[in-house]
């Protein structure tokens, strides 16, 4: 008989903790943003928009967190596979759901296992991508 281990939740700690590694690395690169953290269940744990952000990046931070917490993959990765010779072409119109296909969405693993994504909207998608990368690294 095999015994799963429980691994700890993404904490309100932890996603603050993400928040602000994810801020740090806009703020040093000059770029304003919006970043959401959600649970594995895909409820919000944190969400922060800095002042001078383009409102649809709050919006759009929050897809890119869902999106890439419900596919466990970022969404740097999935770019390719909605384009229109893609293998995933026309699931961004086939689900009801709130999912985006561009950088600056990654999951977030504790011991193997997903616990969570965060989203980062407002800069160029690469930025996105690096300041969610950056903020997952210094919470592992």
């Amino acid at each position: 008989m095999s015994t799963t281990i429980p691994v700890a939740p993404l904490t309100t700690q932890d996603a603050e903790a993400l928040v602000t590694a994810a801020r740090r690395a806009a703020d040093a690169a000059g770029v304003t943003v919006s970043i959401t953290v959600l649970d594995a269940g895909g409820h919000l744990l944190a969400f922060r928009r800095d002042d001078r952000a383009v409102l649809v990046s709050g919006e759009t931070s929050t897809r890119k967190a869902y999106t890439a917490l419900q596919l466990d993959t970022p969404t740097a990765d999935l770019v390719d596979l909605v384009k229109p010779e893609g293998p995933f072409h026309s699931l961004p119109t086939a689900l009801d759901k709130p999912l985006l296909f561009i950088a600056g969405g990654v999951p977030v693993h504790r011991d193997g296992r997903l616990i969570g994504a965060i989203g980062v909207g407002g800069g160029a998608p690469e930025q996105d991508h690096g300041f969610a990368i950056t903020a997952v690294e210094k919470l592992s």
